[in-house]
């Protein structure tokens, strides 16, 4: 979530802090601050400035500042606890604001720490979970005079993920900084030392990066970098070097951001659901903005969304009305304002959009809301018009997503709207508090099983992808969720290879679509272990019998899908509720490997927006 940059040196430190905040503002885009170490001896200070929005804003506030600090940290921030603001942007400061500090992550145990060192004296000036990261460290401080170890100290005590910096005006030209789940990156160039949560930032001042581990530590100053275990021990770290020009540094190094935000979905796995289960195995989704009870009265419900997020829809309303047995329509929001749906106080509304400002959704959302419906918000933008006019959200974290086919935001969804599910399943008592934290662990597990498949699949995806590269359209089918995981798997090859692609519940094959087979046509089929397997291979015996090249994403150690498949994409074996979210990785990947081999722009489709705000 968030982007953060450190320097220490002998070059003015904001024009470096600005030039790495706008770099990775893709991270964050809500609010941005620096710290800048000021003045010397007894009249050393933090001077912090914060601004709301864009990085442009607090630039053009720094242009107009005539500062010579060398040394400073910067942060761009995505929301997760406390609203956009400048009081919740960071950098945080201490009680004395002589330690200033920056942070990714989530403290899972912030409430406790907080009611812990407000009992201790402790002033807090914003509504986030990181500023009691300022007041652990200065604890620390007034007892160690050091401020690295005063950071190794605070986080001691803190349970969850992060992403540190550190300065404090009585340690000039020093930043301590520490990692635990939350991407750091540190360097040092000519003229000093530099950290940052991506490479990009760096990529000007060197290109020998170390990139931390967890649990490990590096103190900066403009002589160099020196690295510690937790205990304080000097550790020798391993440096990578990096070849990529400013370009490839943007993607990561990944040949187009497509490919990088399919890569990156392991972590938005991660983060959606960091801090979602507490210790009593309870849901917590803070920015509900419902009641329990509100929740516990909900009847009905429709998912309005377009594109990618109908096909989330889709998958929710399995999910909504197997576990929680609830009704749940799923609904084009284009065409929803157009008819007149059944709604009613206890009628819940979730509107789904990437953007959060997709023009047909927004016309959807005031409709129910003008028929009294509550209304949730799923989207990946911090304020959007989405979230503001839901009565609450749910930010699904993939970050800033360039490439106008949307890979990560969909998974991100996904996850977003199973939270939901199982949340509205607990309310109404339809899972128990065991089921419910059983099935969060299975969630939480698919991160590593995305990374499996990505690890290993590329020679298959690459040989389906040959099957298909020649054709003139193609055929995706699959039973129960996975029907609707091909329909997103025909969407996407559509989008970016404009290969022609429909999607059909496989069941509905003999009434109709089988007409289209003859020798060569390629079928794509998820055909995951599940209660409609054999029926789906059923059907695909019937196109293979017509000559069709048949494509599977199969269960990892199928063996009786050999027998029909000209090319198989494994996935791991997962409880069929959260196979969508498995079996949609190896479908994008497919329909960017398609898409290159046709020599098609995967990042910029034709006639293709990302966000499409007109009606």
């Amino acid at each position: 979530m968030c982007g953060i940059v450190g320097y220490t040196g002998s070059d003015i430190a904001k024009n470096i802090l600005v030039t790495g905040l706008k770099r990775m503002e893709y991270r964050g885009y809500d609010s941005s601050g620096v710290a800048l170490e000021v003045g010397e001896g007894a009249a050393a200070h933090l001077d912090v400035i914060r601004r709301v929005g864009k990085v442009a804003g607090l630039e053009s506030e720094l242009s107009n500042i005539d500062s010579d600090a060398t040394c400073g940290i910067g942060h761009t921030r995505w929301a997760t606890h406390g609203k956009p603001s400048v009081v919740n942007a960071h950098p945080h400061t201490s009680c004395d604001g002589r330690i200033a500090i920056v942070h990714n992550g989530i403290i899972e145990n912030f409430a406790e720490l907080r009611e812990e060192l407000e009992g201790r004296g402790h002033h807090f000036k914003s509504e986030t979970d990181t500023e009691v990261f300022a007041h652990l460290i200065e604890e620390a401080y007034a007892e160690t005079h050091d401020l690295m170890a005063s950071v190794r100290e605070a986080c001691t005590h803190v349970v969850g993920a992060y992403g540190l910096a550190a300065v404090c005006a009585d340690e000039p030209g020093v930043i301590a900084v520490a990692r635990k789940d939350s991407p750091i990156v540190v360097g040092a160039g000519e003229t000093g030392a530099y950290v940052a949560s991506d490479v990009i930032a760096l990529i000007d001042a060197t290109r020998d990066v170390v990139v931390l581990e967890d649990g490990q530590f590096a103190k900066l100053t403009p002589a160099g970098v020196e690295y510690t275990d937790e205990a304080g021990n000097v550790i020798e770290p391993k440096v990578t070097h990096i070849d990529w020009d400013l370009d490839m540094a943007e993607k990561g190094g990944y040949p187009d951001f497509m490919l990088k935000e399919i890569h990156e979905q392991p972590r938005v796995v991660r983060d959606t659901l960091v801090g979602r289960m507490t210790p009593a195995g309870e849901l917590d989704i803070d920015e509900l903005g419902l009641s329990l009870e509100e929740l516990n009265d909900i009847d009905r419900v429709y998912v309005i969304a377009c594109g990618t997020s109908y096909h989330a829809g889709l998958i929710a309303k399995n999910l909504i009305e197997g576990w929680a047995r609830i009704p749940t329509e799923v609904e084009a929001a284009s065409e929803f304002r157009y008819r007149n749906p059944i709604i009613t106080p206890t009628t819940l509304v979730v509107a789904v959009s990437q953007s959060g400002e997709t023009a047909d959704t927004l016309a959807a959302i005031r409709d129910a809301r003008i028929k009294g419906a509550k209304v949730f918000g799923i989207t990946n933008v911090v304020g959007s018009p989405v979230a503001r006019e839901s009565d609450g959200v749910i930010y699904t974290k993939a970050n800033k997503e360039i490439a106008v086919a949307s890979t990560k935001s969909f998974i991100g969804q996904v996850v977003s709207l199973t939270l939901l599910a199982l949340l509205l399943a607990q309310v109404k008592y339809r899972l128990t508090t065991k089921q419910a934290r059983m099935l969060f662990r299975e969630l939480s597990d698919t991160a590593e099983q995305i990374q499996w498949i990505l690890d290993t699949q590329t020679e298959a995806v690459h040989e389906a992808a040959l099957l298909c590269k020649d054709a003139q359209s193609a055929l995706f089918v699959g039973r129960g969720m996975g029907a609707a995981i091909s329909y997103e798997g025909a969407l996407k090859l559509k989008e970016v290879s404009y290969l022609h692609a429909e999607a059909y519940a496989a069941g509905e094959m003999k009434h109709g679509p089988i007409a289209l087979i003859d020798p060569g046509f390629p079928v794509i089929a998820v055909a995951t272990k599940s209660a409609t397997y054999d029926k789906t291979v059923s059907n695909l015996m019937e196109c293979k019998a017509r000559g069709a090249k048949v494509i599977v994403v199969a269960t990892e150690g199928d063996e009786e899908i050999n027998k029909i498949a000209d090319c198989i994409i494994h996935v791991p074996a997962v409880r069929d509720v959260f196979s969508p979210i498995t079996a949609s990785v190896p479908l994008q990947l497919l329909a960017r490997e398609v898409a290159v081999l046709r020599g098609c722009d995967v990042d910029q489709p034709r006639n293709l927006a990302k966000s499409v705000t007109v009606e």
